[in-house]
């Protein structure tokens, strides 16, 4: 049997591309993940896990207006994470989760509260090759059961912005029909 992890390594091995990963929430686990997979140094470039707000800034360039006005748990915030890992690694695609698995509420946002975002090669409206997709997750369970399903839910992300990736203009579509940046 298949998982996520072991799907994107497989995935970006066969494309010749790599990956990098920026966590909040899930500390290391998404990371542990892809690293578990046999074959994974192939394709990982690296991760930061940036637990403190100042680090968001600081090592992901995550804007600091940004960060003071909305706080960390945000989805510009996870997309501008996700953006930075890929260009501080120099990894074809970046991947970010953020958000609050509590056990207490954090910058005004309930526990259970996520996004994970992808940023990668996407075709723009402009013909250059960069942007970005986010999703906002409303998870329930235990802090252990918040952060499992953040991992799955980054992973599964990206498996499906790798796969639209190869349809061209027609993810680009869908990208605009679904909130994409």
């Amino acid at each position: 049997m298949s998982s996520p992890a072991a799907d994107v390594v497989r995935l970006l091995t066969v494309r010749g591309e790599s990956l990098a990963i920026a966590e909040s929430l899930t500390g290391g686990l998404v990371a542990a993940d892809v690293t578990a997979v046999p074959g994974a140094s192939k394709v990982f470039r690296g991760s930061v896990t940036a637990y403190a707000t100042d680090l968001k800034r600081d090592l992901l360039g995550v804007e600091a207006g940004l960060l003071a006005a909305r706080g960390a748990v945000d989805p510009q915030v996870a997309a501008e994470m996700a953006a930075g890992v890929r260009k501080a690694l120099a990894a074809d695609w970046g991947i970010a989760t953020t958000g609050v698995a509590g056990p207490d509420p954090q910058d005004g946002q309930p526990v259970g509260t996520v996004y994970v975002a992808v940023h990668g090669p996407f075709p723009s409206d402009d013909g250059s090759a960069s942007g970005g997709k986010v999703e906002a997750l409303r998870l329930n369970g235990d802090r252990a059961e918040i952060r499992m399903e953040s991992v799955r839910s980054v992973l599964a992300l990206l498996l499906r912005e790798i796969a639209g990736e190869q349809t061209g203009n027609e993810r680009a579509q869908d990208t605009e029909r679904n909130g994409g940046f």
